[in-house]
């Protein structure tokens, strides 16, 4: 069970990740119509409009992580928030579609959705990581079918420039969530590298780009499936596009039933890679299931259901995995690679959504991204089963200065990092139990001044 301590830090940092989310994805369903107001509009612009934040993202991603690896985390991830505030600010008093592409772009400036991923795992324990990860990817689901449901409304009554303030609005509110997580310190036995070699390290491990290339396609093909699915539940499903909200929501809601069993069974019984395979396994079926059953209202709509339910024991998982394979002290640098790779494939994913369209053979869409998938599914067979490590909760002791007390414990064969929240006087101590031996608990019994079963 998620101690109180880990319960407030997922709800504030699932927050964030929400309202930055909510922000973002209030736009896409209503700017192509609302930006052909603005002054030199054209459909390529409109385009850009939209994707320039994503494209800012994508790039800024991996120098704001390899900066977190360094220094405190949180004021970047204020840092962050502030930028995608202001650049809502800037869209929201532009006259022109110039104003708006500078907007967005600086939004996406804000590029931290890795360093809030590696906070989320700072304040976990190792043995709730996933579900506090699973959390966070629920709260990013929400926030998407809530977004394109409330766009459209919000648009009617206050304009698409007022929508433009409602995200600025929305990431001075996540700003203050930051508040309930709790102050950090990170002690690990130092590396001392350059950014460039702290980061060609990460890039060369297979595993780690295994996962980099998970997230891609998973995201490729759910955006791709959000451009691609609308049309075909409004021709066979007869639903008209302001009431998709209301099949995605209940979708996503039974998807919860089946995707937290799953993130249990991979944590507590080490099956992460079978569950793993299993789920993209799900989306495969379920594209399967569209291909042959696209006409029928209750055939889409399963496959929809076996898609979603597979993309979040997907999102959960991929972020733990992560967590678990990236060198300790290069945590956030890999998530920023793993973050940039999620923006990239959205993009790519849009780019084939929009051909799949063109093609005016469903079946034959619908074929191409379970290709998409397969070729997926073979390249992850190469993954080996990640290192699954322990924490313990000790309070801080009193007589003792804490950073002579954490290097005593780094010295402990076993012993991979320390987190210390001062305030709280706790400390989570991440242990690797099949390096502990008699002598590392003897010397753990003596610092911790008690008696430790591992």
């Amino acid at each position: 069970m998620m101690n109180a301590l880990e319960r407030r830090s997922t709800f504030a940092l699932s927050s964030i990740f929400a309202l930055r989310m909510l922000g973002l994805f209030m736009i896409i369903p209503v700017f192509s119509v609302a930006g052909q107001s603005y002054q030199y509009a054209t459909p390529t612009l409109i385009g850009l409009a939209v994707g320039v934040y994503g494209l800012t993202q994508a790039i800024l991603q991996i120098p704001f992580s390899l900066i977190a690896d360094r220094y405190s985390r949180k004021p970047l991830v204020v840092l962050g928030l502030l930028l995608f505030a202001l650049g809502g600010a800037i869209a929201a008093m532009s006259e022109t579609i110039y104003g708006v592409i500078i907007g967005r772009a600086i939004a996406g400036g804000g590029a931290v959705s890795a360093v809030v991923m590696a906070l989320l795992a700072d304040v976990t324990r190792e043995e709730q990581r996933t579900k506090a990860m699973a959390m966070m990817g629920m709260s990013i689901g929400l926030s998407f079918v809530i977004a394109f449901s409330a766009g459209p409304w919000l648009t009617g009554l206050v304009g698409i420039s007022g929508l433009f303030w409602v995200t600025t609005i929305m990431g001075l509110a996540a700003i203050a969530m930051l508040l309930l997580v709790p102050k950090v310190t990170r002690h690990h036995r130092n590396f001392q590298q350059g950014y460039l070699p702290q980061l060609k390290q990460v890039l060369k491990m297979g595993d780690l780009n295994r996962l980099h290339l998970s997230v891609f396609t998973l995201h490729l093909l759910l955006t791709a499936m959000f451009i691609y699915a609308p049309p075909q539940l409004i021709e066979y499903a007869g639903l008209p596009l302001s009431s998709h909200g209301w099949v995605y929501l209940p979708l996503l809601v039974l998807s919860l039933f089946f995707a937290f069993p799953s993130i249990i069974l991979a944590e507590k019984y080490r099956k992460m890679r079978s569950i793993f395979l299993t789920a993209i396994g799900g989306i495969i079926l379920g594209l399967i299931v569209m291909i042959f059953g696209f006409e029928s209202k209750y055939i889409l709509l399963i496959g929809l259901g076996l898609f979603f339910i597979a993309f979040n024991v997907m999102e959960a998982l991929l972020p733990s995995w992560l967590s678990k394979a990236a060198p300790i002290q290069s945590k956030a640098t890999a998530m920023g690679v793993n973050a940039s790779s999620q923006f990239l494939g959205a993009f790519f994913g849009g780019m084939i959504g929009g051909q799949l369209l063109l093609l005016n053979n469903t079946a034959m869409g619908w074929s191409i991204l379970t290709a998409v998938a397969i070729i997926w599914l073979l390249m992850s067979f190469g993954l080996a089963q990640p290192r699954y490590l322990s924490s313990m909760v000790f309070r801080l002791p009193e007589a003792k200065q804490t950073d002579e007390w954490t290097s005593q414990l780094l010295a402990i064969h076993g012993i991979e990092e320390v987190v210390v929240m001062s305030e709280q006087q706790v400390a989570y101590i991440k242990v690797d139990k099949q390096q502990i031996d008699d002598a590392a608990r003897q010397q753990l019994t003596h610092l911790l001044g008690k008696e430790v079963a591992i």
